[in-house]
């Protein structure tokens, strides 16, 4: 893998401590390509635990903070301040933790979805937009070689004007009331105060909304949805179907579920043209099926010297050595960190710092959502058009 050789950024993180697993992956894809360097935090709502899981991580004592507003105006006093931040917290919490280290100007990395309510997500869309400060969103999947292939080919017109998409995401990690049983992370999916308005549908389905649109360039028009709660007592919908209309006439379906047995992460995308079909599926993720008209079907395989440069760019290992959720994790931190160097340096990003997620993928996710849960109410007008975004 080739990246801008640049120092590495100064990077804070608010939430992601102890048994947080999400935090983690942050942590370790941060660090691989030497990208960015940890040292500061704000690791727990509770600060003595915060504290000592930053003791845990050589974080400097005086830069371990109670909560991420004391973060903010300490760092901001700093000559060797953060230049970045991992917002690693639930979802309600996003919008006012971002908002402060926008405001103060440093570059955000959020999870995903961008905030939890479409409001909020407009308001910290146009805050970015209005201060030019970075904000990515980690849509992981994006960070895949051969969905950068995939995205290429179709770009390219390899499968030419594309006609329909399948993307899935079924789960079974909640098929039981599991967030009655003390495990924290389903509790508080499944709260709409702290997660939003959709279930498996804002916390998976948001990730297969974007990587159809990631692939086939394609933008949505308007949906129908059929949302269902299968656990007893759930307040949010743990398994979603939409039909999906885009702009220029291409369908696609999309079903999210986190009550499908037998599925472990089962995210796949299925672009059909009219001269060829594409087929990836993340539990495989080195490889991209291509079904040409009238053709044999051929397997492309990550690292193959035929590939894109954005797939290039994201390849770590020689053929035939599995990469997977980590690199592709890793990638997108590379992206950000070339992004935020290019912007310091007035400067155009190279590849890996190109087609990366921001603000505003992040408040097309939340949009969908918005507009999945309404059609799922709506009485009498199925059909809904999200928001133009």
């Amino acid at each position: 893998m080739s990246n801008q050789m640049n120092r590495p950024l100064r990077l804070g993180m608010v939430g992601g401590g102890t048994g947080a697993y999400i935090g983690n992956i942050h942590r370790i894809a941060a660090r691989q390509d030497g990208a960015f360097q940890l040292v500061a935090g704000a690791f727990d709502a509770n600060p003595q635990a915060g504290h000592a899981f930053a003791a845990s991580q050589q974080i400097d004592p005086a830069r371990s903070y109670d909560n991420y507003q004391a973060m903010v105006a300490a760092e901001v006093e700093r000559e060797d301040g953060i230049e970045a931040v991992a917002i690693c917290t639930p979802n309600f919490t996003h919008y006012p933790i971002a908002k402060a280290f926008i405001e103060a100007g440093i570059a955000v990395i959020c999870e995903k979805p961008l905030t939890a309510t479409l409001e909020e997500a407009l308001a910290l869309e146009q805050l970015v937009r209005d201060s030019g400060v970075f904000m990515g969103v980690t849509y992981t999947y994006s960070g895949y070689p051969m969905v950068h292939e995939a995205r290429a080919l179709v770009a390219a017109g390899k499968i030419g004007k594309v006609r329909a998409l399948q993307v899935e995401y079924p789960l079974e990690w909640m098929a039981t009331a599991i967030e009655s049983e003390g495990n924290a992370q389903a509790a508080w999916r499944t709260d709409p105060k702290k997660n939003g308005r959709g279930g498996s549908i804002g916390d998976i389905g948001t990730h297969a909304y974007h990587l159809a649109g990631f692939v086939s360039g394609l933008k949505l028009q308007s949906l129908t949805a059929d949302l269902a709660t299968f656990v007893n007592g759930r307040q949010l919908d743990d398994h979603a179907h939409v039909m999906l209309r885009y702009e220029g006439g291409a369908r696609g379906l999309l079903w999210s579920s986190q009550v499908a047995l037998g599925c472990s992460n089962g995210l796949r995308l299925r672009v059909f043209g009219e001269l060829a079909s594409l087929s990836w599926f993340q539990e495989q993720p080195n490889e991209l099926i291509y079904s040409p008209l009238n053709g044999r079907t051929e397997i492309l395989k990550r690292g193959a010297e035929d590939l894109s440069e954005a797939a290039k760019v994201r390849t770590r290992t020689p053929p035939g050595h599995p990469e997977g959720y980590l690199e592709a994790f890793a990638n997108l931190y590379a992206g950000f960190a070339e992004f935020i160097h290019a912007q310091k340096q007035g400067r155009a990003p190279s590849a890996i710092g190109q087609h990366i997620p921001t603000a505003y993928d992040g408040l097309k996710g939340v949009a969908f959502v918005d507009a999945v849960v309404d059609s799922a109410e709506a009485k009498d007008q199925p059909w809904l058009t999200p928001i133009a975004v």
